[in-house]
């Protein structure tokens, strides 16, 4: 609730000389922190007066007015509530690490490793083959435009032989290079589902 407090006064005479006053305005509010009540007061005043050889006197009068209504509280009801902390939720995580684990992780990798190694190894073979290919047929160009003595039914038997042998080798990197791509991509899947868990 609110109660409000005016007061309105002033007095005028008139004549051949005056004076005057003015009056100013305040309002002040008290709150009580226990509650929800507010009362404030407000005033204003102002006087005039003046004399003559006329005889003349007015005066104003006086008012008096109160209002209620509700206020707004500073605190909510029941005041400011309690907080809890739950004391298990700062504790630190701790946090281990299976040693099995770290095991399998480094047999993978070392697996990894190797079936790296061989792949290299094998590529390098082939690239050694088609080396050795390139060679044989410059060799042979050149027998061919030389001339020379041994006859080319001679030596086809020769380079057949040679060739075939090649193909062999060949054909085996060829399957080695297919079993080792499946141990790749069996180890990466591994390596994926172990990710997963």
């Amino acid at each position: 609730s609110s109660v409000s407090v005016s007061r309105v006064g002033g007095g005028r005479a008139g004549g051949g000389g005056g004076f005057g006053a003015g009056g100013g305005f305040g309002s002040r509010s008290l709150y009580n922190m226990g509650g929800s009540k507010r009362i404030s007061y407000s005033s204003v005043g102002g006087a005039g007066g003046g004399y003559a050889l006329g005889s003349g006197f007015g005066l104003g009068g006086a008012g008096f007015g109160a209002r209620g209504g509700p206020g707004f509280p500073v605190c909510p009801p029941g005041g400011i509530h309690e907080v809890t902390v739950n004391q298990s939720l700062l504790a630190p995580l701790k946090l281990d690490i299976d040693p099995e684990i770290q095991k399998v992780r480094t047999h993978e990798r070392e697996q990894i490793k190797t079936l790296n190694n061989k792949f290299a190894s094998f590529i390098d073979k082939v690239r050694f083959l088609e080396q050795q290919n390139k060679v044989l047929e410059t060799k042979w160009s050149l027998l061919q435009e030389q001339g020379h003595t041994v006859t080319r039914k001679s030596l086809e038997p020769l380079f057949d032989a040679y060739i075939n042998n090649l193909r062999r080798q060949l054909d085996g990197l060829t399957g080695e290079r297919g079993r080792l791509d499946s141990e790749l991509r069996n180890m990466q899947d591994m390596v994926e589902d172990f990710k997963n868990k």
